[in-house]
């Protein structure tokens, strides 16, 4: 059931009443020929990205969410989630929610001969790798290249004699290890080499400019590293190395973790990410100039010959002109197949969930769990934005005694507002890290109810509201605050299980409409209402 016209008139709606976004918290496409850092403010931690013909792809670390989205751009700046390279992770320990911060660390994604590959690491069950011919996918399922736990961050490289590589860090971050693979990038040919050791060296990516071959690393640890860069004539070393960004004299804390892409005219540009709070490791961009065989990132502020983030820049010159553009975000939940945007907080169980038993919503079946954090086929996605909103309708009259449904935000609080099936009542109730409270009893009658996030990432307050109509909202609660937990950053999701024994019932949810600030107040329009 497409319900476009109504979130249309809701966004309107939102748009006039929004404030004034102040220059502290641009970010995105400034509409002017330049961009505001970071370029995505989103939760899309250790970036890596890759050009192909005139077009970017960037993926992410996930850890326990499923699915490592592809996004892509035109002009590095405006960016669209496009595929998910997997759905799960074939191991129990994904499928019982007890995987929190394992799952998915930093990864890399790369085109070689036509096809693209994807590699990472998770830090209890090994290596992986995928495959494809197009970004969009299908994606070959995950291929374990090696059983093994305690690696992380790996990078491939095939030189031009066609010997493949593998570059890759050790957890507890160090040191640098390369690996020779075979050519088909499946199987690793020894047990590797150390060619560098320092300070919390992590996030290999490796590659070959002018003769030398290259490691870009990140050092120094999340909230408080900077970006080296190591050459060498030979891919074992000896490599020299330079820092080439650093906080320096400005605000953005640990510069580092990403990749270095050219443009098909020549100039270079450096992806990295910053860690906050509440929104997680957020995306920035920043201009690269070649300076004696070496990078040099952003601009010098502090005068000490090492580069520095910059907030606002021109766009880089890709020789394309995009309309200015933000991640997708609401659903009408039209579609056959879930859109990539949306991820499932660990494995989900397909039995129970569907987009087909109702056209046009979101159906799920209550899994058993003691609260929400344990709560199976929760469906999330990512905090965007320094100011926004999430509200969904919830037909919750197929639920049955004992089981819960809702909205829920997910970070160092696991707070959900919804319904709660008791007896012969339902209830609106609200729950924080397995605290139940009931609000009140809703009238027999009804069978939906309208259900809302309201946040402020800047100040760090995320409210609750409930409505009968969709029209007037009444707080459920008080604020509350977030932060980041188990290495991601706060997410808004939908949820239903069951806390009595029984698991029957369904809960339907529809129209999810998610608005927030992004470079302008008429930008997120776009992103916001895709079929």
């Amino acid at each position: 059931m497409s319900f476009m016209p109504f979130m249309r008139a809701l966004c309107c709606a939102v748009l006039l009443a929004w404030p004034l976004v102040g220059v502290a918290s641009r970010w995105g496409d400034q509409g002017d020929g330049t961009f505001a850092n970071p370029v995505l403010c989103a939760d899309y931690s250790d970036p890596d990205v890759i050009r192909v013909g005139r077009k970017y792809y960037m993926t992410c670390s996930e850890f326990h969410f499923m699915g490592m989205p592809i996004l892509e751009s035109e002009d590095m700046v405006n960016w669209r989630v496009v595929s998910q390279i997997f759905s799960n992770l074939p191991f129990d320990d994904y499928s019982s929610m007890s995987r929190y911060g394992g799952g998915t660390w930093a990864p890399s994604l790369r085109e070689h001969d036509g096809r693209f590959y994807m590699y990472v690491c998770t830090p209890h069950e090994g290596l992986f790798m995928s495959v494809a011919d197009d970004i969009r996918g299908p994606w070959a399922p995950l291929h374990q290249v090696k059983q093994v736990g305690g690696w992380e961050d790996p990078c491939p490289f095939w030189d031009d004699d066609g010997q493949a590589y593998l570059g890759r860090s050790q957890h507890g971050a160090g040191p640098i290890i390369v690996h020779k693979m075979s050519a088909d990038g499946r199987e690793l040919l020894d047990e590797g080499r150390v060619v560098y050791t320092g300070p919390v060296a992590e996030g290999t990516k490796l590659f070959k400019r002018d003769g030398y071959y290259y490691l870009s690393i990140p050092e120094g640890g999340v909230g408080t590293g900077w970006q080296q860069v190591l050459r060498s004539k030979s891919i074992y070393g000896p490599y020299e190395g330079k820092t080439v960004l650093e906080r320096g004299a400005t605000k953005v804390n640990g510069p580092h973790q990403g990749a270095l892409v050219d443009t098909p005219d020549g100039e270079w540009w450096f992806f990295h990410f910053q860690s906050t709070e509440p929104l997680g490791r957020v995306v920035h961009l920043q201009p690269v100039e070649w300076r004696d065989g070496f990078p040099f990132i952003g601009t010098d502020y502090d005068g000490n010959g090492i580069g520095e983030p910059m907030t606002v820049c021109r766009k880089p010159a890709t020789g394309v002109t995009v309309d200015p553009c933000v991640p997708q975000g609401s659903d009408t939940f039209d579609t056959s197949e879930l859109h990539p945007m949306w991820q499932w907080n660990h494995n989900p169980d397909n039995g129970r969930w569907s987009l087909s038993r109702r056209a046009g919503w979101l159906c799920l079946q209550p899994c058993k769990a003691l609260n929400l954090r344990s709560a199976r086929n929760t469906l999330t996605q990512k905090l965007m934005g320094y100011n926004g909103q999430a509200t969904v309708k919830l037909d919750f009259a197929a639920l049955t005694d004992g089981c819960r449904a809702g909205l829920a935000c997910l970070g160092t609080v696991y707070a959900g507002v919804g319904v709660l099936r008791d007896g012969d009542k339902t209830c609106l109730y609200s729950e924080q890290n397995g605290s139940v409270q009931t609000v009140q009893t809703i009238d027999p009658a009804a069978t939906t109810i309208y259900l809302r996030l309201t946040y402020d990432a800047a100040a760090n307050t995320f409210a609750f509201g409930y409505s009968l109509t969709g029209r007037e909202f009444m707080p459920v609660g008080d604020s509350f605050r977030e932060g980041s937990r188990d290495w991601k950053g706060v997410r808004v999701a939908l949820y239903s299980y069951s806390a009595a024994e029984q698991q029957g019932g369904a809960a339907y949810f529809d129209d999810f409409v998610y608005t927030f600030d992004g470079a302008s107040r008429s930008f997120f329009l776009d992103g916001m209402l895709q079929e």
